[in-house]
């Protein structure tokens, strides 16, 4: 008997975020947790956040790169939940007192105009409900120490979630081949990693599809007006204090962290 319950996983990881201190993985003292049982912690997890007064605005994928999936050994995607909480104004300075380790990556982000209910959603029937197209940058931040975590771990963990940004411009989706849609991420003024659309499940659609069907054997749906965020592009970067992050998009434009 290791004392780990749903309850009491939806307890531990979010009293570790507000005070900023990591942990070990669940799973060192619950081997059993698997990957069902740690979407319940996951959910119940946002129950409480909604009621402490936080507004649900999307969901996010995690590990849909190769990169990521390599980094973290790793190979399934994962999807997690956004509220309003995660929201980064434009221009707004990383929140470090609020963080563990802060590390970032960008993405390419969908804002939804109708309902996306799975399962059977495919990439091409999932992009007429994309109402526009935007690029971001998406700040994690592990409970766990050193980032270390198995699939079921970093699912009841929300997927790392922190923060995010979204770009300035918006743009229909039918106008860009987002598979080609590159991206230039610089540190400090210098280039540190590349990547294209591609790099995200082969398409940031099948992402999508992914999220709507993964949503959809839980009896959910991606609703209108949501955000998605499709999942890093490249390898995320560590963000320690006195770095300036900018995620230079072919034709997304540009965001930046500072």
């Amino acid at each position: 008997m290791t004392g780990w319950t749903v309850d009491r996983a939806a307890a531990v990881l979010p009293e570790a975020e507000d005070s900023r201190t990591d942990l070990s993985p669940i799973t060192d003292e619950w081997p059993a947790l698997d990957l069902a049982t740690a979407y319940q912690v996951q959910d119940e997890t946002l129950r409480r956040r909604l009621a402490r007064g936080e507004r649900l605005v999307g969901v996010r994928l995690g590990l849909t790169s190769r990169a990521k999936q390599q980094r973290m050994n790793i190979s399934s995607p994962l999807t997690a939940w956004l509220t309003d909480a995660m929201v980064l104004p434009a221009g707004a300075a990383v929140p470090r007192d609020r963080l563990i380790h802060p590390r970032a990556e960008p993405e390419i982000v969908f804002v939804m105009g109708s309902r996306l209910a799975g399962p059977g959603i495919t990439a091409a029937t999932a992009m007429p409900a994309v109402q526009s197209v935007c690029c971001g940058l998406e700040i994690i931040d592990s409970r766990y120490r050193d980032f270390r975590f198995t699939l079921p771990d970093v699912v009841a963990d929300n997927a790392s979630s922190g923060y995010f940004v979204t770009g300035p411009v918006a743009v229909p989706p039918a106008s860009l081949d987002l598979g080609l849609e590159a991206c230039l991420l610089e540190l400090n003024g210098q280039v540190v990693d590349s990547a294209t659309g591609a790099a995200v499940q082969g398409h940031p659609a099948e992402a999508l599809a992914l999220a709507a069907n993964d949503l959809g054997r839980r009896g959910l749906a991606i609703e209108p007006g949501w955000i998605v965020l499709t999942g890093g592009m490249t390898d995320a970067i560590a963000l320690p204090a006195g770095v300036c992050l900018a995620a230079h998009f072919t034709h997304l434009g540009t965001v930046f962290l500072p």
